[in-house]
Protein backbone atom coordinates (compact mmCIF):
# COMPACT_ATOMS: atom_id res chain seq x y z
CA UNK A 1 0.00 0.00 0.00
CA UNK A 2 1.01 3.95 0.07
CA UNK A 3 0.42 6.02 2.74
CA UNK A 4 0.13 10.31 2.73
CA UNK A 5 -1.79 12.56 5.50
CA UNK A 6 -4.63 14.74 4.63
CA UNK A 7 -2.91 17.22 7.38
CA UNK A 8 -6.80 18.67 7.79
CA UNK A 9 -6.66 21.52 10.84
CA UNK A 10 -10.26 19.92 11.03
CA UNK A 11 -8.92 16.43 11.65
CA UNK A 12 -5.55 14.72 10.26
CA UNK A 13 -5.95 11.42 8.95
CA UNK A 14 -3.90 8.88 6.58
CA UNK A 15 -4.84 7.72 3.47
CA UNK A 16 -4.37 4.21 2.61
CA UNK A 17 -4.42 3.44 -1.38
CA UNK A 18 -4.00 -0.51 -1.83
CA UNK A 19 -1.15 -1.50 -4.88
CA UNK A 20 -2.13 -3.74 -7.01
CA UNK A 21 0.31 -5.91 -8.62
CA UNK A 22 0.91 -3.45 -12.08
CA UNK A 23 1.31 -0.82 -9.08
CA UNK A 24 -2.22 0.87 -9.88
CA UNK A 25 -3.26 2.40 -6.83
CA UNK A 26 -7.00 1.89 -5.62
CA UNK A 27 -9.23 4.96 -3.69
CA UNK A 28 -8.22 6.40 -0.58
CA UNK A 29 -8.84 4.75 2.71
CA UNK A 30 -9.26 7.26 5.47
CA UNK A 31 -8.14 6.75 8.99
CA UNK A 32 -8.22 9.41 11.52
CA UNK A 33 -4.93 9.89 13.37
CA UNK A 34 -5.99 11.12 16.74
CA UNK A 35 -4.55 14.25 16.21
CA UNK A 36 -4.33 17.90 14.12
CA UNK A 37 -3.17 18.84 10.99
CA UNK A 38 -1.65 21.82 10.15
CA UNK A 39 -3.73 22.92 6.73
CA UNK A 40 -0.62 23.84 4.62
CA UNK A 41 2.52 22.10 3.30
CA UNK A 42 5.20 21.65 5.98
CA UNK A 43 8.08 22.09 3.16
CA UNK A 44 9.52 18.66 4.70
CA UNK A 45 10.21 15.23 4.14
CA UNK A 46 9.15 12.25 6.15
CA UNK A 47 5.84 13.36 7.45
CA UNK A 48 4.33 9.24 7.75
CA UNK A 49 6.90 6.76 7.23
CA UNK A 50 6.66 2.76 7.51
CA UNK A 51 8.90 0.54 10.02
CA UNK A 52 9.13 -2.94 11.30
CA UNK A 53 9.36 -4.46 8.09
CA UNK A 54 6.15 -3.15 7.04
CA UNK A 55 4.14 -3.69 10.29
CA UNK A 56 3.96 -0.76 11.92
CA UNK A 57 3.69 3.05 10.28
CA UNK A 58 4.34 6.37 12.18
CA UNK A 59 2.20 9.57 11.19
CA UNK A 60 2.90 13.20 12.16
CA UNK A 61 0.12 15.74 13.43
CA UNK A 62 1.66 19.38 12.91
CA UNK A 63 -1.17 21.15 14.09
CA UNK A 64 -1.22 19.31 17.66
CA UNK A 65 2.40 18.91 17.93
CA UNK A 66 1.82 15.38 18.16
CA UNK A 67 2.57 11.57 16.79
CA UNK A 68 0.41 8.45 16.01
CA UNK A 69 1.61 5.08 15.97
CA UNK A 70 -0.07 2.59 13.84
CA UNK A 71 -0.92 -0.97 12.87
CA UNK A 72 -0.73 -1.96 9.54
CA UNK A 73 -2.78 -5.25 9.41
CA UNK A 74 -4.54 -7.43 6.55
CA UNK A 75 -7.79 -4.87 7.18
CA UNK A 76 -5.77 -1.42 7.23
CA UNK A 77 -4.29 0.67 9.63
CA UNK A 78 -5.36 0.43 13.47
CA UNK A 79 -4.78 3.49 15.81
CA UNK A 80 -2.15 2.15 18.56
CA UNK A 81 -1.49 5.29 20.30
CA UNK A 82 -0.77 9.19 20.02
CA UNK A 83 2.31 11.17 22.20
CA UNK A 84 2.97 14.90 22.03
CA UNK A 85 6.49 15.45 19.78
CA UNK A 86 8.40 17.23 22.47
CA UNK A 87 8.29 20.64 20.57
CA UNK A 88 6.61 22.74 18.40
CA UNK A 89 5.43 21.97 14.57
CA UNK A 90 6.53 18.50 14.25
CA UNK A 91 7.47 17.61 10.22
CA UNK A 92 10.07 15.02 10.08
CA UNK A 93 10.07 11.07 11.18
CA UNK A 94 12.91 8.50 11.57
CA UNK A 95 12.83 5.15 13.18
CA UNK A 96 15.30 2.37 14.46
CA UNK A 97 15.07 -0.32 16.52
CA UNK A 98 12.41 0.59 19.33
CA UNK A 99 13.56 4.70 19.16
CA UNK A 100 11.54 6.91 17.06
CA UNK A 101 12.59 10.44 16.20
CA UNK A 102 10.86 13.54 15.46
CA UNK A 103 11.93 16.83 13.95
CA UNK A 104 10.27 20.00 15.02
CA UNK A 105 10.09 23.02 12.82
CA UNK A 106 8.41 25.48 15.31
CA UNK A 107 11.10 27.79 16.74
CA UNK A 108 13.11 27.06 18.24
CA UNK A 109 13.96 24.02 16.08
CA UNK A 110 14.70 20.66 18.18
CA UNK A 111 14.58 16.51 17.42
CA UNK A 112 13.07 14.20 20.54
CA UNK A 113 12.64 11.57 20.90
CA UNK A 114 10.37 8.41 21.79
CA UNK A 115 10.41 4.89 22.57
CA UNK A 116 7.96 2.48 21.01
CA UNK A 117 7.48 -0.88 22.49
CA UNK A 118 6.25 -3.85 21.00
CA UNK A 119 2.89 -3.20 20.59
CA UNK A 120 3.64 0.66 19.16
CA UNK A 121 2.90 2.41 22.19
CA UNK A 122 4.78 5.42 22.50
CA UNK A 123 6.93 7.09 25.55
CA UNK A 124 8.87 10.24 25.55
CA UNK A 125 12.52 9.52 25.97
CA UNK A 126 13.72 11.53 28.94
CA UNK A 127 16.58 13.78 27.97
CA UNK A 128 16.31 13.08 24.20
CA UNK A 129 15.74 16.93 23.03
CA UNK A 130 18.32 18.25 21.12
CA UNK A 131 18.98 21.68 19.16
CA UNK A 132 19.57 22.19 15.84
CA UNK A 133 22.72 24.17 14.89
CA UNK A 134 20.92 27.55 15.70
CA UNK A 135 17.41 27.99 16.91
CA UNK A 136 15.38 28.69 13.70
CA UNK A 137 17.40 26.70 10.52
CA UNK A 138 14.40 25.72 8.63
CA UNK A 139 14.60 22.24 8.41
CA UNK A 140 13.53 19.50 6.05
CA UNK A 141 14.20 16.17 7.13
CA UNK A 142 15.57 13.91 10.23
CA UNK A 143 17.03 10.37 9.68
CA UNK A 144 18.65 7.40 10.96
CA UNK A 145 21.98 6.09 9.46
CA UNK A 146 21.24 2.34 8.46
CA UNK A 147 23.19 1.22 10.90
CA UNK A 148 21.36 3.47 13.57
CA UNK A 149 23.95 4.89 14.88
CA UNK A 150 23.83 8.37 13.53
CA UNK A 151 21.51 10.80 13.24
CA UNK A 152 21.26 13.50 10.32
CA UNK A 153 19.26 16.79 10.32
CA UNK A 154 19.15 18.58 6.78
CA UNK A 155 18.56 22.37 7.76
CA UNK A 156 17.93 24.27 4.47
CA UNK A 157 18.12 28.04 5.81
CA UNK A 158 21.35 27.49 6.90
CA UNK A 159 22.80 25.32 4.11
CA UNK A 160 24.34 22.93 6.71
CA UNK A 161 23.93 19.16 7.35
CA UNK A 162 23.76 18.56 10.87
CA UNK A 163 24.36 15.09 12.80
CA UNK A 164 24.16 13.64 16.35
CA UNK A 165 26.29 10.20 17.52
CA UNK A 166 23.43 7.92 19.00
CA UNK A 167 23.97 5.77 21.65
CA UNK A 168 23.17 2.23 22.65
CA UNK A 169 19.86 3.97 24.84
CA UNK A 170 18.87 5.81 21.90
CA UNK A 171 19.95 8.94 23.02
CA UNK A 172 22.16 11.87 20.66
CA UNK A 173 24.94 13.31 21.67
CA UNK A 174 25.08 17.49 20.80
CA UNK A 175 24.77 18.41 17.79
CA UNK A 176 27.99 18.69 14.71
CA UNK A 177 27.08 21.44 11.68
CA UNK A 178 28.52 20.40 8.51
CA UNK A 179 28.38 22.86 5.68
CA UNK A 180 26.58 21.21 2.23
CA UNK A 181 27.91 21.24 -0.78
CA UNK A 182 24.65 22.27 -2.29
CA UNK A 183 22.25 25.37 -1.44
CA UNK A 184 19.18 24.68 0.30
CA UNK A 185 19.77 20.81 1.28
CA UNK A 186 16.24 19.34 1.33
CA UNK A 187 15.56 15.84 1.37
CA UNK A 188 18.10 12.67 1.51
CA UNK A 189 17.97 9.27 1.87
CA UNK A 190 20.58 6.98 2.40
CA UNK A 191 22.47 3.79 0.75
CA UNK A 192 22.71 0.50 1.90
CA UNK A 193 25.99 1.27 2.47
CA UNK A 194 25.17 4.32 4.75
CA UNK A 195 26.36 7.01 2.10
CA UNK A 196 23.84 10.15 2.01
CA UNK A 197 22.33 11.49 -1.36
CA UNK A 198 20.65 15.08 -0.76
CA UNK A 199 18.52 17.13 -2.94
CA UNK A 200 19.27 20.84 -3.42
CA UNK A 201 16.59 23.10 -3.86
CA UNK A 202 18.57 25.91 -4.94
CA UNK A 203 21.36 24.41 -6.94
CA UNK A 204 19.35 21.80 -9.24
CA UNK A 205 20.81 18.83 -8.60
CA UNK A 206 21.90 16.33 -5.42
CA UNK A 207 25.05 15.86 -3.23
CA UNK A 208 26.77 12.66 -2.12
CA UNK A 209 28.06 12.51 1.46
CA UNK A 210 29.77 9.82 3.38
CA UNK A 211 28.98 9.65 7.18
CA UNK A 212 31.05 8.41 9.72
CA UNK A 213 29.96 6.58 12.87
CA UNK A 214 31.34 9.67 14.71
CA UNK A 215 29.16 11.37 12.90
CA UNK A 216 31.39 13.61 10.40
CA UNK A 217 29.89 14.41 7.34
CA UNK A 218 32.21 14.62 4.08
CA UNK A 219 31.42 14.87 0.16
CA UNK A 220 32.03 12.59 -2.03
CA UNK A 221 29.94 13.76 -5.12
CA UNK A 222 29.57 17.82 -4.13
CA UNK A 223 26.85 18.04 -7.11
CA UNK A 224 25.40 16.70 -9.70
CA UNK A 225 23.47 18.82 -11.50
CA UNK A 226 20.43 18.18 -13.34
CA UNK A 227 19.04 21.65 -15.15
CA UNK A 228 15.84 21.00 -12.86
CA UNK A 229 14.86 23.61 -10.97
CA UNK A 230 13.58 22.77 -7.34
CA UNK A 231 15.41 19.46 -6.59
CA UNK A 232 13.52 18.47 -3.23
CA UNK A 233 12.56 15.08 -2.32
CA UNK A 234 15.52 12.21 -2.68
CA UNK A 235 14.43 8.11 -2.62
CA UNK A 236 17.31 5.87 -3.09
CA UNK A 237 16.09 2.55 -5.01
CA UNK A 238 15.97 -0.54 -3.39
CA UNK A 239 18.42 -2.21 -4.44
CA UNK A 240 21.02 1.00 -4.01
CA UNK A 241 21.85 1.33 -7.51
CA UNK A 242 19.91 4.41 -8.60
CA UNK A 243 18.84 7.75 -6.50
CA UNK A 244 15.71 10.05 -7.69
CA UNK A 245 14.46 13.74 -6.88
CA UNK A 246 11.28 15.23 -7.56
CA UNK A 247 11.69 18.77 -9.03
CA UNK A 248 8.98 20.54 -7.37
CA UNK A 249 9.92 23.32 -9.86
CA UNK A 250 9.95 21.73 -13.29
CA UNK A 251 7.16 18.73 -12.79
CA UNK A 252 9.65 16.23 -13.27
CA UNK A 253 11.73 13.68 -11.55
CA UNK A 254 15.71 13.19 -12.34
CA UNK A 255 17.70 9.72 -11.91
CA UNK A 256 20.76 9.06 -10.83
CA UNK A 257 23.34 6.23 -10.35
CA UNK A 258 25.06 5.44 -7.48
CA UNK A 259 28.51 4.52 -7.48
CA UNK A 260 30.11 1.67 -5.01
CA UNK A 261 32.33 4.64 -3.71
CA UNK A 262 29.05 6.60 -3.05
CA UNK A 263 29.61 8.98 -5.96
CA UNK A 264 26.77 10.05 -8.22
CA UNK A 265 26.22 10.36 -11.81
CA UNK A 266 23.40 11.88 -13.32
CA UNK A 267 21.18 9.29 -15.61
CA UNK A 268 18.49 11.89 -16.65
CA UNK A 269 17.66 15.13 -16.11
CA UNK A 270 14.04 14.40 -16.85
CA UNK A 271 14.05 10.77 -16.38
CA UNK A 272 10.07 10.84 -15.87
CA UNK A 273 7.16 14.45 -16.36
CA UNK A 274 4.69 14.30 -13.47
CA UNK A 275 3.91 17.90 -14.74
CA UNK A 276 2.02 20.04 -11.38
CA UNK A 277 4.63 20.43 -8.27
CA UNK A 278 5.96 16.71 -7.22
CA UNK A 279 6.42 16.72 -3.75
CA UNK A 280 7.42 13.10 -1.05
CA UNK A 281 8.30 10.29 -3.17
CA UNK A 282 8.24 6.55 -1.68
CA UNK A 283 9.69 3.63 -3.66
CA UNK A 284 7.51 0.21 -3.21
CA UNK A 285 8.23 -2.82 -0.61
CA UNK A 286 9.28 -4.57 -3.34
CA UNK A 287 11.38 -2.24 -5.33
CA UNK A 288 9.26 -1.89 -8.88
CA UNK A 289 7.33 1.24 -8.36
CA UNK A 290 8.19 5.17 -7.52
CA UNK A 291 5.47 6.84 -6.24
CA UNK A 292 5.56 10.49 -6.25
CA UNK A 293 2.76 13.18 -4.59
CA UNK A 294 1.87 15.71 -6.50
CA UNK A 295 0.58 18.72 -4.28
CA UNK A 296 -1.01 20.75 -7.84
CA UNK A 297 -3.18 17.87 -8.94
CA UNK A 298 -4.16 16.38 -6.14
CA UNK A 299 -2.71 12.97 -7.22
CA UNK A 300 0.01 10.34 -6.60
CA UNK A 301 1.87 9.85 -9.71
CA UNK A 302 2.85 5.92 -10.34
CA UNK A 303 6.11 5.14 -12.30
CA UNK A 304 7.69 1.72 -13.16
CA UNK A 305 11.55 1.37 -12.12
CA UNK A 306 13.58 -0.37 -14.47
CA UNK A 307 16.16 -2.51 -14.20
CA UNK A 308 18.59 0.55 -15.79
CA UNK A 309 16.72 2.64 -13.31
CA UNK A 310 14.59 4.13 -16.35
CA UNK A 311 10.83 5.21 -15.16
CA UNK A 312 7.93 4.01 -17.26
CA UNK A 313 4.91 6.42 -16.39
CA UNK A 314 1.60 4.42 -15.29
CA UNK A 315 -1.76 5.80 -14.28
CA UNK A 316 -1.69 8.61 -11.77
CA UNK A 317 -4.21 8.78 -8.53
CA UNK A 318 -6.52 11.37 -7.28
CA UNK A 319 -7.99 12.16 -4.12
CA UNK A 320 -5.51 14.41 -2.32
CA UNK A 321 -7.34 16.78 -0.23
CA UNK A 322 -5.27 20.38 -0.48
CA UNK A 323 -2.46 20.58 2.08
CA UNK A 324 -2.08 17.24 2.21
CA UNK A 325 2.15 15.85 2.91
CA UNK A 326 4.07 12.89 2.98
CA UNK A 327 4.62 9.55 1.48
CA UNK A 328 5.38 6.60 2.63
CA UNK A 329 5.06 2.96 0.68
CA UNK A 330 5.01 -0.45 1.99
Amino acid sequence: AVYALTNSSAGNAVLTFERGADGSLGPAVSTPSGGLGSGAGLGSQGAVIVADHGDTLFALNAGSDSVSSFDITKHGLRLVDTELSGGDLPISLTYDHGTLYVLNGGTPNSISGLSVDKRGGLTPLPGSTRSLSTASTNPAQVEFTPDGRVLVVSEKGTNRLTSYVVDKSGLVGPPTAYASSGVTPFGFAFTSKGDLIVSNAASTGASSYSVGRDGVIAPITPLAATGQPAACWTVVSRNGRYAYTANTGAGSVSSYAIGHDGSISLLAGVAATTGGSPADAAISGDGRFLYVRNGAHGAINALRIGADGGLSPLASTTGLPAGSVGLAAG
